[in-house]
């Protein structure tokens, strides 16, 4: 069993830094592959970004190409988002979900566990 809490969303100006952090509970998080998505309002939740167990293969989804990076500490159990050049349109809450095994495809319902979400808001 894994539970996952998100940290580190708030409100920015356009164009400013963020890092997300989720970590989780639990044993064996070195044996998941850990996934970001998001929701903005009035949509459909997305992937955003994946990394798999041993982070030699990240996922970016095209929006977020070159300004998020997803990493991971499986000492600390623990994955991260660095968001740079945040834009209005990269406001939503962003969930942490866990999948087990080395790398997972981009289907929701294949994830396991998923943390509570952390708002980001980010203003124009």
């Amino acid at each position: 069993q894994v539970q996952l809490v998100e940290s580190g969303g708030g409100l920015v100006q356009a164009g400013g830094s963020l890092r997300l952090s989720c970590t989780a509970s639990g044993s064996s998080f070195s044996r998941y592959s850990m996934a970001w998505l998001r929701q903005a309002p009035g949509k459909e939740r997305e992937f955003v970004a994946k990394i798999s167990w041993a982070a030699d293969s990240t996922y970016y989804t095209d929006s977020v190409k070159d300004r998020f990076t997803i990493s991971r500490d499986n000492a600390k159990k623990t994955v991260y988002l660095q968001m740079d050049s945040l834009t209005p349109e990269d406001t939503a809450v962003y969930y942490c979900a866990a999948r087990g095994g080395s790398w997972s495809p981009l289907v929701e319902s294949e994830y396991n566990y998923w943390g509570q979400g952390t708002q980001v808001t980010v203003s124009s």
